[in-house]
């Protein structure tokens, strides 16, 4: 049986990576200079997938944390420890540790090797994560620099009102880590990074990750497609139609898309048939995630699922009866902020085009 070449919802990689040449190239060029890089996009745009493709082939110790996973400085500092366990002898992180102003408590698993270490509850977080950080400059060498990757890092500054502050004034002296800055969230991300008054302004470059282009799309999908079906340009077209080229929900539907046609290879409705049924897989979801919203944000969705017309605009207001243009700046804000709505070119869209089609449907019922 033919294994669906497909995959979502996890780390790309292999034959499962589209394109992302210029992307590549670009990483590759900041992770031979001196310099620290931030790359910003929505989520599930492949961040993480198009630099582990890269570091993966890379011959460099890498670190790889997920902010969004954090909770306070202390586990900040515990995280990139037990990391750097993983890559750097035991006795040679030891020799660094001795010298620690707050010694952790560190124990191996005889059976996994794996590493646990604990502060003390009366050990202070900013020594504890200075000693840390600084032992990863220590660790590493010029020859083969330390690459050490930060997902969602605009989730950092809800550990402590200066922890910004206090991460620059370390990183700022570090010669041999590559720092590399992942944010889903575009405002506060650039708000770190673009700001004068940022600690981290112009810390670094910045790469903004696109949607894929839909020609280097339509090729990935017509090329895995060719050998299951009798017509993959006419289905390629109509996978990206409906994704908008994003590259999560491309993947998504592709998969969905090929086992349809392994199960009804003489079936002429692929395509709509894979819809419904990831539509109707996420219908609770959709529902429990439409409850929570306020009657604003529920006016906005149903505009922006109908209609090109900008949010802001007074023919958008007029017509979808949102009131006030601060009252939807702050609904369209914080909907971003959560990941439902994206600005592509300037025009804002719901993220999840499945849920579009849901909300369609529920409204049209």
């Amino acid at each position: 049986m033919k294994r669906n070449p497909f995959k979502f919802g996890s780390v790309v990689d292999g034959r499962h990576f589209t394109n992302r040449y210029n992307e590549i190239d670009r990483l590759k060029e900041v992770l031979n200079s001196d310099n620290n890089l931030t790359i910003i996009s929505p989520r599930r745009y492949g961040k993480t997938s198009l630099v582990l493709n890269v570091l993966n082939n890379a011959n460099r110790p890498f670190i790889l944390l997920d902010m969004q996973m954090i909770t306070s400085e202390k586990d900040l500092a515990t995280q990139l420890l037990k990391r750097l366990y993983r890559i750097y002898p035991f006795e040679r992180i030891k020799r660094y540790i001795k010298n620690f102003r707050f010694v952790p408590i560190i124990s191996v698993n005889p059976v996994s090797n794996a590493v646990d270490i604990a502060f003390g509850a009366e050990s202070k977080a900013d020594p504890i994560l200075e000693d840390v950080l600084n032992t990863m400059e220590q660790l590493s060498s010029s020859r083969k620099k330390l690459i050490v990757i930060f997902d969602e890092f605009q989730d950092v500054i809800s550990l402590h009102d200066n922890i910004l502050k206090k991460l620059r004034a370390i990183m700022q002296h570090h010669k041999k880590i590559n720092y590399i800055f992942l944010g889903s969230q575009e405002s506060m991300i650039r708000q770190i990074f673009e700001n004068k008054k940022s600690p981290f302004y112009h810390f670094g470059l910045t790469l903004q990750l696109e949607k894929i282009p839909q020609s280097d799309f339509y090729k990935y999908l017509r090329e895995r497609f060719r050998s299951m079906c009798s017509k993959p340009s006419e289905l390629s077209k109509q996978i990206l139609e409906i994704s908008q080229c994003h590259p999560y929900y491309t993947q998504q539907l592709a998969y969905a898309c090929f086992e349809q046609i392994r199960n009804r290879p003489e079936a002429k409705d692929i395509v709509d048939v894979a819809v419904k049924e990831l539509v109707r897989m996420h219908d609770m979801d959709y529902e429990r995630i439409w409850a929570s919203f306020n009657n604003t944000d529920k006016k906005l969705l149903i505009g922006l699922s109908h209609s090109d017309l900008g949010p802001l605009s007074e023919a958008f207001a007029l017509k979808y009866n949102t009131g006030a243009s601060s009252t939807v700046y702050s609904s369209l804000k914080r909907l971003m902020n959560a990941g439902y709505i994206v600005k592509n070119s300037a025009k804002y869209e719901l993220e999840d085009p499945f849920f579009k089609i849901w909300l369609n449907k529920r409204r049209e019922q």
